[in-house]
């Protein structure tokens, strides 16, 4: 099958381009700039253009089976008014952008990012892909992304919403600053530590996009995390462990606020999100607790 993907050369896009073509498939890959790419094996093709502004590279989005949507600026910054346009921008016109493409195309299958950021704070609730949504701004921000994609529905096109949690791996993600912290003695909770932390596996991530390739029937949104979320406690706990280094050193919430401002705020909640349809589905997670996860990724980074 043929792939084009936005996002494609970022941390969770270079897991599934592997996975993509380590499973036979051509991938076409969106970039801001051909020269910046390196070099690159016959099965993977380049466009270059701005995905959050239409242009030539649209029309080679029809000539592909799946469209997979994975762009959109990083939430893990100092939410200025700026910063939140950026955010928005980066999402919805690329989402937009792209939906425009599929009225009489090939395409058959159009995965959209979300984030579980779309439920809102629910302390200890269990939340399913049928729980209703948030009020805060990445909530609503989830929301009007996840409005966008749904109107590729009106031209036939199958479309899964996948909502991603914290995706775990050894090349980036949130371990990328986690794991200093730790080995200089200076890791621990995030204020209280009883925030809820859904996360996933990088590896679980990619396969299960492949998982959903042959379940025509799951459709709509998709949680994209671990069966077994964990507290933030125990997420520093594992880490430590597995580190061999101490996870005493909470981080105060004034000072998270302080420094990063309404995204701080975020760090210190959570929600609890159980990955229903793929459970239901039969989707087989091979990490699906925080240990085993964690105990693997360090093991392929060290």
């Amino acid at each position: 099958m043929k792939f084009f993907l936005t996002g494609g050369t970022g941390f969770v896009g270079k897991g599934l381009t592997q996975r993509l073509v380590g499973a036979g498939h051509q991938v076409t890959l969106l970039t801001r700039s051909l020269r910046k790419f390196g070099s690159h094996p016959p099965e993977i093709s380049l466009v270059e253009g701005d995905p959050t502004r239409k242009g030539e590279w649209q029309k080679f989005v029809r000539e592909h089976d799946v469209v997979i949507n994975l762009a959109g600026a990083s939430i893990f910054s100092r939410w200025t008014t700026e910063m939140k346009r950026v955010l928005r921008e980066s999402r919805i016109l690329t989402t937009r952008n792209l939906v425009e493409t599929l009225d009489g195309s090939r395409v058959k299958t159009f995965f959209s990012t979300s984030a579980i950021g779309y439920y809102g704070f629910h302390e200890d609730e269990e939340l399913t892909e049928s729980s209703l949504s948030g009020s805060d701004f990445l909530a609503q921000l989830a929301s009007d992304w996840e409005k966008e994609a749904r109107k590729a529905e009106d031209h036939g096109v199958r479309v899964v919403l996948t909502r991603f949690g914290i995706v775990l791996g050894e090349e980036g993600g949130a371990l990328r600053q986690m794991i200093p912290m730790f080995k200089k003695y200076l890791g621990g909770p995030l204020g209280s530590g009883r925030q809820w932390f859904s996360w996933i596996h990088r590896d679980d991530l990619t396969q299960a996009f492949l998982f959903l390739l042959g379940r025509p029937e799951i459709f709509g949104p998709v949680n994209f995390t671990a069966p077994n979320p964990a507290r933030n406690r125990d997420l520093a706990a594992a880490l430590g462990k597995v580190l061999n280094r101490p996870a005493m050193l909470p981080a105060p919430g004034f000072m998270l606020r302080l420094v990063l401002g309404e995204f701080g705020s975020i760090l210190l909640k959570g929600q609890k999100v159980i990955p229903q349809k793929l459970l239901q589905g039969g989707f087989q997670f091979r990490y699906p607790t925080i240990s085993e996860a964690l105990e693997e990724i360090l093991k392929r980074k060290n």
